[in-house]
């Protein structure tokens, strides 16, 4: 059965702003930490080891933002995968706070790419059976 990723995250007082609410680009460096735990816990493939010869750049982004998130407060992250092409995964994320009150929720596009050994160049590259595999067990379209 398919599932979302999950990971959970405290608010700490490097994520708020003079009001003690989370300050909206914190959200996004969060997001970020989830997609990037998500590839080196459930994907077996931990950015440090990727970014070697690839990368999985964000190339579209949609966020709303539904209800403040306050100091001390802990966030369930979920992000699941919507649909996977070729080279690339449109993954649907949700934040919710401990009542289980929306947050953040919104969609993000990542992009399989490979460099050049120069790093001038950049190319998107399709993903191989394996990792498909792997990131075919997060599908949930409607969720």
């Amino acid at each position: 059965m398919n599932q979302a990723f999950i990971k959970k995250e405290k608010i700490r007082f490097q994520h708020v702003d003079y009001a003690g609410i989370v300050f909206y680009p914190r959200f996004l460096e969060m997001l970020n930490c989830l997609v990037e735990d998500w590839f080196e816990e459930a994907l077996d493939r931990p950015f440090s080891k990727m970014h070697e010869t690839n990368g999985i750049p964000t190339v579209d982004l949609k966020v709303q933002f539904k209800k403040a998130a306050r100091l001390g407060e802990v966030l369930t992250k979920k992000l699941w995968v919507k649909n996977l092409g070729g080279a690339s995964i449109l993954c649907g994320f949700r934040f919710e706070d401990e009542e289980g009150k929306t947050c953040l929720e919104g969609e993000v596009t990542l992009v399989n790419i490979a460099f050049a050994e120069d790093r001038n160049q950049i190319k998107a590259e399709a993903f191989n059976e394996e990792m498909k595999m792997k990131i075919s067990k997060y599908i949930l379209p409607n969720l």
